[in-house]
C-alpha cells in the first residue's frame, strides 16, 4: 500500500511553513500611556513608538508626550548656542542680574561675588583684563590694589580716568582660585557676558591688559609679544595689546613699550573718530 506524502507534508516536517497567528490589537494611545505610567520607574528614559492613524510610527516620550511637542533635548553646543542668543538680547539690568547669578560653571562655587565691570556705559574706551584677583573678589571691582593704581596712572597719562569715558572689564567675571589657568570652558561660558557688554557700550577701541585677555579676544594662542604693536578686531572693534599691570609692577622696564602700545591706541581711535 502506496502513501502520498504532499508537498504540505514536506514543508511541515522541514519547518518551512508559515506560523499564521492573529494578528494583536495595536495599544491606543492612552493604553500606553497607562502602561508608559506603570513602568516609569524601571525605565524612566525609554522611548517607544506607536502606530498611529496614518500608519507612521510616532515616538512617544516616558511621560506620553509625543516627542515633537516634548521640550528638545539639546547637546552642549545647541545649550550653548541657545545662551549665548537669550544673553545677546539683554539689557544692561539684565545683563547685570544674570552675570550676579551665573552659575554655568565650576568658578562660581569659590567665588566670593560676580565682577561686572565699571565705568562709562557708553565709553569710547574699553580696557579688558583677564580675571579679578582675590581683592577683586572681595571688592566686586575690576583692578583695585597697586595694579588698579598703575592703571589709573596710565589712564590719567592720556588724559583719560576711571568712569569717564572709559569701561573697564575681565574677559572671566569669577576669580580663577589660586590664580591657575582658565579652562576652556569657563571662557567660553564667559565669552557670551562680554561680548554683550561690548555690544552695549559700543566702544571705539579696545585694550587687552595682559596675554590672556589678549589670547582669548583674538581667539589666538600666540604670545604676548607677537601680538603687540597691532590693530587687531573684535567683532569689528578695534584691539590694541599691551601688557597687565600686574607684570608692569613685576616687570618696571616693560613701562615704555606699554606707553607705545597705548600712543598705538590712541592713534586708532583719533584716527576712527575722524571717519
Amino acid at each position: 500500500m502506496s502513501s502520498h506524502i504532499s508537498r504540505e507534508d514536506i514543508l511541515r516536517e522541514l519547518e518551512l511553513l508559515p506560523v499564521w497567528r492573529p494578528r494583536e490589537p495595536l495599544l491606543n494611545v492612552n493604553a500606553l500611556n497607562q502602561l508608559l505610567d506603570v513602568q516609569a520607574e524601571v525605565v524612566p528614559d525609554v522611548t517607544t513608538e506607536i502606530l498611529i492613524a496614518d500608519n507612521t510610527l510616532q515616538p512617544i516620550k516616558p511621560d506620553g508626550l509625543p516627542a515633537e511637542i516634548a521640550l528638545p533635548v539639546m547637546d552642549d553646543a545647541d545649550e550653548l548656542l541657545s545662551r549665548a542668543e537669550i544673553i545677546q538680547n539683554m539689557d544692561w539690568t539684565a545683563l547685570q542680574d544674570c552675570i550676579k547669578d551665573c552659575r554655568a560653571c565650576d568658578l562660581a562655587a569659590t567665588r566670593t561675588q560676580t565682577v561686572f565691570g565699571v565705568g562709562d556705559l557708553k565709553a569710547e574706551w574699553m580696557f579688558v583684563g583677564g580675571a579679578p584677583n582675590e581683592v577683586e573678589d572681595k571688592r566686586g571691582e575690576p583692578f583695585v590694589g597697586p595694579a588698579g593704581q598703575l592703571l589709573d596712572n596710565m589712564l590719567s597719562a592720556m588724559q583719560l580716568n576711571r568712569g569717564n569715558n572709559v569701561f573697564i572689564a575681565n574677559v572671566l567675571k569669577c576669580r580663577l582660585p589660586e590664580n591657575c589657568n582658565p579652562q576652556v570652558e569657563e571662557v567660553k561660558q564667559c565669552d557670551p557676558y562680554l561680548k554683550q557688554q561690548v555690544a552695549l557700550i559700543k566702544p571705539k577701541v579696545m585694550v587687552a591688559l595682559g596675554e590672556f585677555a589678549a589670547q582669548s579676544l583674538l581667539q589666538s594662542d600666540a604670545p604676548i609679544a607677537s601680538l603687540r604693536g597691532q590693530v587687531h578686531r573684535y567683532n569689528d572693534v578695534p584691539v590694541i595689546v599691551t601688557f597687565h599691570p600686574a607684570d608692569l609692577l613685576r616687570k618696571p622696564e616693560d613701562k615704555s613699550k606699554a606707553w607705545d602700545d597705548l600712543c598705538l591706541a590712541k592713534q586708532t581711535i583719533q584716527l576712527k573718530l575722524r571717519n
